[in-house]
């Protein structure tokens, strides 16, 4: 069976369709009647639509995905419980997070996946909003493509848009570089605190803001590696017993006997090994075969395995370090020797842990013991095994080249800890680019508001079908501002009715108001510290934008069948 494309001769005079079908019927093979050959352009099963249709359905799905998601937005936003059928459940109100565990599969709503995927890679934060822009922007767009206006036209006028917002965005900015360090460190705990407002730990916004303006400051402010901030987890306790270890933490690995007498705190800058390689008694790997002509051969075998691994502790004590770190495992043998001789030792220590140490410590891992010297080996202030918790961990403070940082968190359930991390990691990447990209905007739905204004009044001095478009694209802005009432159970309509008032304001002291969560009218969020780093609007604007203009544009979509199994397998 074939999809099979017939095409029929429209009615002529009888001479013309003598001589027509004469025609056909000597061109075509097979060709009879007037009829062409059929045209075969799909494989048979391939759906195929297209048109206007196909674009709304494709409208439809993304507004769909943006409902399940909307209510997530802000320092009142509700949180999403989504579980699989590993029975994993995973509690959050991040919006790439809940983006990423949906498993969409609609081709276009995708595309929402995508912008919210990079949204938190480059900037932290600002997920939902970007996905709610989105949604909202092609809402908008809607009613015109079912009145046949062409997409195109649509997403010229939208690409303008973005453009004068972005720019608009810009001078509405207030830089933080020429401030003094202590103040440009208030402005980034107070980044902090808005990111952390909608957040589970919100309640303890000001503790953590803290502690991630701390741990940010730790690191090379050139590079500002977020693979440099360590987070580990332990479950009980409270929210506020977690801390921040100016250095490397990790959890303390698999021990043999012998490591409960080595020592556990060294405060006289211990020198520090860190190796790659076995300390372990191990017979011969390779499937080797020797053959022995008498027993005393064996036993000289075993002494030789034996000299190695005692070559090996030798060297490792020789050195005068007073802990070992391995990536592989140190054995029953080797901790028993180090215990004895007062060192310390772990084996099989995570590679990112391993390598934040030797950042930190100025050590170097080694993959063979031999030619151990003082360039190779790192120090630190202090060495500790601590108790957290039900866990112990391993604390090394005050390293000489600190450039790392790690963050302990504590808390009643493991979902929490989970949504208390993905918190965190959204504050950290807040204020890293708060640092690299020195300027910040009100929140609130402020900016938005402003940027809206904005656009309305250059619609007006525009002519023909862009000033309607503009105009919807100044009415999608207002979904922020409306969007956090909504979720803050206030009337969205009158706080709105406000903000326009304000910020329509000919002298501009108004430009600054956006919705106070606390009570459901409008305030200066400038002045309560409702603060967020331009590159969060920026990036938003820009990504909901590329995404409504790039669904605008797709009028066709094919879905090819399944490749069909050959026969007699």
């Amino acid at each position: 069976r074939r999809a099979v494309v017939w095409k029929t001769v429209g009615s002529k005079s009888n001479g013309e369709n003598e001589a027509q079908d004469t025609n056909m019927a000597s061109l075509a093979p097979g060709g009879y009647m007037g009829l062409q050959p059929p045209i075969i352009l799909l494989r048979e099963g391939t759906d195929s639509s297209q048109g206007v249709p196909q674009l709304v359905s494709n409208i439809n799905a993304c507004v769909a995905v943006v409902d399940a998601v909307r209510t997530t937005l802000g320092p009142r936003g509700m949180d999403k419980l989504v579980y699989d059928e590993r029975g994993q459940t995973t509690i959050s109100n991040d919006g790439a997070t809940i983006m990423k565990l949906l498993e969409i599969v609609h081709p276009a709503a995708k595309l929402l996946v995508d912008i919210s995927k990079s949204q938190d890679s480059e900037v932290g934060d600002g997920t939902t909003t970007v996905v709610v822009l989105a949604g909202e922007l092609l809402k908008e767009a809607k009613p015109f493509i079912e009145e046949g206006v062409h997409p195109q036209t649509l997403v010229a006028a939208y690409r303008k848009a973005c453009k004068v917002a972005t720019d608009f965005i810009k001078d509405f900015s207030t830089t933080i570089e020429d401030l003094s360090e202590e103040e440009k460190r208030n402005v980034l705990h107070k980044c902090a605190m808005t990111s952390l407002n909608s957040k589970l730990i919100a309640g303890e916004k000001d503790f953590f803001a803290k502690m991630v303006v701390d741990a940010v400051s730790k690191l090379d402010q050139k590079t500002l590696d977020l693979k440099m901030i360590g987070v580990k987890k332990v479950v009980g306790g409270t929210l506020k017993e977690s801390f921040l270890v100016d250095g490397v933490a990790f959890k303390k690995t698999f021990s043999y006997a012998g490591f409960e007498q080595q020592p556990k705190h060294f405060t006289d800058s211990p020198k520090i090994l860190l190796l790659n390689v076995e300390l372990e008694l191990k017979s011969e790997k390779e499937n080797a075969e020797i053959r022995l002509t008498d027993p005393a051969q064996y036993q000289e075998i075993v002494e030789a395995e034996w000299a190695i691994i005692y070559e090996k502790l030798d060297k490792c004590v020789e050195s005068g370090a007073q802990v070992v770190l391995s990536r592989l495992a140190i054995g029953d043998l080797a901790t028993q020797y180090f215990a004895d001789r007062g060192m310390f030792c772990a084996g099989r220590v995570p590679e990112d842990d391993m390598h934040r140490v030797a950042f930190a410590t100025g050590g170097m891992v080694q993959s063979t013991v031999n030619d151990l010297n003082a360039e190779v080996m790192g120090t630190c202030a202090e060495f500790e095994e601590r108790q957290v918790g039900n866990e112990r961990f391993n604390l090394f403070t005050g390293c000489p080249l600190a450039r790392t940082a790690t963050i302990v968190l504590r808390g009643g359930a493991e979902q929490f800890i989970e949504e208390a991390h993905r918190s965190m990691h959204d504050a950290i990447m807040i204020v890293r680019r708060a640092v690299k990209n020195a300027a910040i905007v009100p929140g609130g739905g402020a900016v938005d508001m402003e940027v809206s204004k904005v656009l309305r009044n250059y619609s007006r001095t525009l002519m023909g079908k862009e000033q309607l478009f503009i105009n919807a694209f100044a009415k999608a802005l207002e979904v922020i501002p409306r969007q956090l009432c909504d979720n803050a159970g206030f009337d969205s309509t009158e706080a709105l009715n406000k903000l326009r008032q304000k910020h329509a304001s000919e002298t501009g002291e108004g430009k600054h108001f956006g919705v106070d969560i606390d009570t459901g009218g409008v305030c200066d969020t400038y002045k309560t510290f409702v603060w967020e780093p331009v590159i969060v609007k920026r990036n938003a604007l820009q990504a909901a934008t590329e995404a409504t203009c790039l669904i605008l544009s797709v009028d066709e979509t094919v879905r090819n069948p399944a490749s069909e199994q050959e026969q007699g397998m």
